[in-house]
């Protein structure tokens, strides 16, 4: 995820490592926090694999600035986990949310709407937090206020998202 939203952002524009990490959380929020100690070994990681290129500015008032941008590896490598992601990337809110912020950037609308059958296909599949055996447990069938809750929210959230997940399919199959 954090490779992903690296090579995302910087097929957007190049950016100084404070810049891209500003970024990162933004996407990711509270929920997954990127650290210097994850960020900068992943970008040191892709510069020496040749997907980034980097480069020197001075600083506006303060030391030197490192400025990256995408090579054209990286955006072949881009290109390839947004055709081909993990199903981690589909099944999991906060990855699949990384992935569709950069979905834009894969060319073929075919292979967009692919990605999001896979995650529609996903969502049709009954699950639940909790589990009475091998059957989910519905919102209705809850043993308390604060399961129903979770359930109730999880459902409308689910119904919204399959919802957008055919339109969005539908605009890019047709072309609209």
């Amino acid at each position: 995820m954090l490779e992903l939203s690296i090579l995302g952002f910087l097929a957007e524009q190049p950016l100084h490592g404070y810049e891209l990490k500003e970024r990162i959380k933004a996407l990711s929020g509270h929920v997954r926090p990127v650290s210097d100690g994850a960020l900068y070994p992943a970008l040191n990681r892709l510069v020496a694999a040749g997907k980034l290129d980097q480069h020197t500015e001075p600083g506006a008032s303060a030391a030197p600035r490192r400025i990256l941008s995408l090579t054209a590896h990286g955006r072949e490598d881009l290109l390839e986990r947004l055709r081909h992601p993990k199903q981690a990337e589909i099944t999991d809110q906060v990855r699949f949310n990384t992935l569709l912020a950069f979905l834009r950037h894969l060319p073929d609308r075919r292979e967009q709407a692919a990605v999001l059958r896979r995650r529609l296909d996903f969502l049709q599949t009954p699950s639940s937090f909790f589990y009475d055996g091998e059957r989910p447990v519905r919102a209705e069938e809850a043993d308390d206020l604060f399961r129903e809750g979770m359930l109730r929210v999880a459902r409308a959230t689910g119904e919204a998202e399959r919802t957008w997940l055919r339109e969005a399919i539908d605009r890019l199959e047709d072309g609209g």
